[in-house]
């Protein structure tokens, strides 16, 4: 499902630990790291969509976590040229994505990636809450900036940065 202006709607799932800590999502046979993503499929509420990503791709249900908050609006990215999408429909040129934070309130060997035939990940670590800052694809680090600074304060972590927002 692609939008009028060529975005996918998607959300975007951070996970903390009681100490504030995000988990870091490490991608199948790669060295890229980042947080679970997913698109919101027609029909689907953004919430929806976050409960279903996240047995997907962590294999946590929703009583596995407490939703703590979202962001009030969308935040969106565009491909490099080398990753736009083209196909039989409209053509993807980016993400819109709407940000979950959720705290971890079931245990942490709950965690698992074969809820799924073609997992996603296959690692994990707990990381500061501006570590993600530092290692995600250039591309996408303005969104978890934007992100990252807006639900910081919904665990008492103080924002940080300049904040570059494309809310829509």
């Amino acid at each position: 499902m692609i939008d009028a202006d060529g975005f996918r709607p998607n959300v975007g799932i951070i996970v903390a630990n009681p100490a504030g800590e995000v988990l870091w999502a490490k991608r199948v046979r790669q060295q890229a790291w980042q947080f679970p993503q997913g698109g919101i499929q027609h029909g689907e509420t953004p919430e929806q969509a976050m409960i279903r990503e996240l047995e997907e791709e962590l294999g946590l249900s929703a009583r596995d976590v407490q939703v703590v908050g979202c962001t009030s609006g969308w935040l969106s990215y565009r491909l490099p040229h080398r990753f736009v999408r083209r196909g039989r429909g409209r053509t993807c040129i980016g993400q819109r994505q709407k940000w979950f934070l959720l705290r971890l309130v079931g245990p942490e060997s709950r965690v698992c990636f074969d809820r799924t035939s073609e997992p996603e990940f296959d690692g994990w670590r707990w990381v500061d809450w501006w570590h993600p800052l530092s290692e995600v694809v250039e591309f996408k680090r303005d969104v978890y900036r934007s992100a990252l600074n807006e639900l910081a304060p919904l665990l008492d972590i103080s924002p940080r940065g300049s904040v570059a927002f494309d809310v829509v």
